[in-house]
């Protein structure tokens, strides 16, 4: 995939620093592929997508700076031509899925236990507050993290925070062999498998669905060739992880609300129409109207509930937190976005 080399920069900090002035109510948009996530979000939509490029690339370094508005394929186009891919697993839904925007909305794919989140691939970015000052948080280099934990902190904020101008992110080397196997199992026994392959075999993801667990392998060709000799099973299929990383496929697309729970692994699971992922750690569940049921659930297992894709878009991704965790995030808010003009709305009321 072509990429153009954009730097909007310039226009970009004008049109927040306006924005701004007139406490008009903006909603950053790239690719598009991500609008249906959180809640409808309030203002005249503020583009970025030309806004993209990279901006720095040296592979001995294992760091790559990109823009925001970059597409993601055209992004790893770039990083395969070095032999390298981006360290966290990130979920794209069509070619116009920008790296911003999977950043904002902060979601990592199957790898997630066995390559890190996407926030932890970030080493420092660019941004404009919502004032329109441009200002820059972390390094671009390994050895500099400096502000490190402020960058992540704008990783699944839903661009309420700042307006992404680039991102320092971390690569890898490509791994020279891939392999899926499925197994037809029960899931205790599934999750009695992998306890025993986890420490012990390269796995880059395992997911259960339908009575199949279908485990990803990858590095060297000679240990991915002797964990599939110790697994067994059956030559299974690397669309189930591209199609459960972009949120694809027949599941995703039946009737009900979208929901992620996030639980202890060895958690019992009883809920019809799953799909879990992370090795246990990670439940889709599709359920329609009342969200008690989840909340309820969520809590006796000890985990959170995110409502992903909702058909109400009045409805927000998260529960409120507590009185004192709102406080606190609202005064985080304050300082990057004073007037709340930062894709008002999207994660929640009125902010």
């Amino acid at each position: 995939m072509s990429l153009e080399h954009n730097d909007d920069t310039a226009l970009l900090a004008s049109a927040v620093r306006e924005a701004y002035e007139q406490a008009a109510p903006v909603e950053i948009v790239a690719g598009g592929t991500r609008r249906a996530f959180g809640r409808a979000p309030t203002g005249t939509p503020l583009s970025v997508a030309r806004h993209a490029g990279i901006v720095a690339y040296d592979p001995s370094e294992f760091v790559v700076t990109v823009r925001a508005g970059t597409p993601i394929v055209a992004l790893e186009d770039i990083l395969a031509r070095e032999g390298q891919v981006l360290t966290a697993d990130v979920p794209r839904f069509g070619a116009a899925s920008t790296i911003g925007g999977a950043l904002a909305v902060g979601l990592t794919g199957p790898g997630r236990p066995y390559s890190g989140a996407l926030r932890d691939a970030v080493l420092g970015m660019r941004l404009i507050s919502g004032t329109g000052e441009v200002v820059r948080f972390g390094g671009q280099v390994l050895k500099n993290v400096a502000g490190f934990d402020v960058s992540r902190l704008m990783v699944g904020a839903y661009g309420t925070l700042g307006l992404l101008l680039d991102v320092s992110l971390r690569t890898a080397r490509r791994p020279e062999a891939e392999a899926v196997v499925r197994l037809e199992r029960s899931w205790p026994a599934a999750r009695v498998a992998l306890r025993q392959w986890e420490s012990a075999l390269p796995l880059t993801g395992a997911c259960y669905a339908g009575g199949v667990l279908h485990v990803r392998l990858a590095g060297l060709a000679p240990r991915v060739a002797e964990a599939r000799r110790v697994i067994g099973g059956e030559t299974g299929d690397m669309a189930v992880f591209t199609d459960l990383r972009d949120l694809r496929g027949v599941f995703f697309e039946r009737p009900g609300d979208l929901w992620r729970l996030l639980v202890p692994p060895e958690s019992p699971w009883d809920p019809e129409d799953t799909v879990i992922d992370w090795a246990g750690a990670q439940r889709f569940w599709r359920v329609a109207g009342d969200a008690t049921v989840v909340y309820e659930l969520a809590a006796r297992l000890r985990g959170q509930a995110m409502r992903l894709l909702c058909a109400d878009r009045g409805v927000g991704p998260w529960v409120l937190p507590p009185p004192a965790t709102m406080a606190l995030m609202a005064r985080v808010k304050a300082a990057m976005d004073p007037r709340a003009i930062l894709n008002r709305g999207r994660l929640y009321p009125d902010w």
